[in-house]
């Protein structure tokens, strides 16, 4: 089982490839302002009861952590503590957090870190090659117990190889929906997966995206199949 857990709603700016871009696109159609960061209805999900006494979410649970923004926004910053605590409180939940702020990240870990928490994995953002080099760097020597890649939308070919050095323990790929999505070409798919298998990572094809290039044919995808035509390919690692 899993939930989505949006404590903050907001980015300030969009970068040329922001994996939240979708969030700008549906605030613009509905008049909203995206680089407003405010705190949500849900900011304290994880810690709500039921009217019987337990959980609103379940023991066990895996919780996506902050996809309407950026856990290490830097306006969040007065809300972050009381995140942290809900965090910790609920050891029994997986909490998966997703970043592009890599240098934001260890001047804002809890004060009991240590190595990591057990339950969470944070991730961080890789859209391109220039991404990659000026991100993984930092990313790869922080004091994290769970290391995940997110490579979604990819827009350039991207060489994983000398970040894979044991701690990223899981890269996951996509292309880029919407109308104007830019192309994602399958052969930096396998190229990536190939970086994978020969260091042993789990790797997950998560949609085509909606400009997908295969054999150097174009091919536009709607977006209710995209993460299906994905599946297809059966190229997932897991290990």
């Amino acid at each position: 089982m899993s939930v989505i857990w949006n404590l903050w709603h907001g980015c300030l700016k969009v970068s040329e490839g922001c994996a939240n871009c979708y969030v700008y696109r549906s605030d613009e159609k509905f008049g909203r302002d995206s680089r407003q960061v405010y705190k949500t209805k849900d900011f304290n999900l994880p810690v709500r009861k039921m009217r019987g006494g337990g959980n609103k979410i379940p023991s066990g649970t895996l919780v996506y952590t902050c996809f309407t923004s950026d856990f290490f926004v830097q306006e969040a910053d007065p809300w972050r503590e009381a995140a942290w605590a809900m965090i910790r409180y609920r050891k029994d939940l997986t909490f998966f957090l997703t970043t592009k702020r890599v240098e934001r990240i260890d001047e804002n870990l809890p004060e009991d870190w240590g190595n990591g928490y057990e339950n969470v994995t944070i991730c961080c953002t890789v859209e391109s090659q220039k991404e990659a080099e000026r991100r993984l760097p930092t990313y790869i020597c922080l004091p994290l117990k769970h290391k995940t890649l997110i490579c979604e939308p990819l827009l350039t070919p991207i060489d994983l190889s000398p970040y894979l050095t044991g701690e990223i323990e899981h890269i996951i790929v996509g292309g880029e929906s919407g109308e104007n999505a830019r192309p994602c070409n399958y052969d930096w798919v396998l190229a990536i997966r190939a970086a994978c298998s020969a260091r042993q990572v789990s790797f997950t094809f998560k949609q085509t995206g909606a400009n997908f290039i295969k054999n150097g044919k174009r091919y536009r995808i709607p977006r209710k199949i995209q993460q299906s035509q994905a599946k297809k390919a059966g190229i997932d690692l897991r290990y």
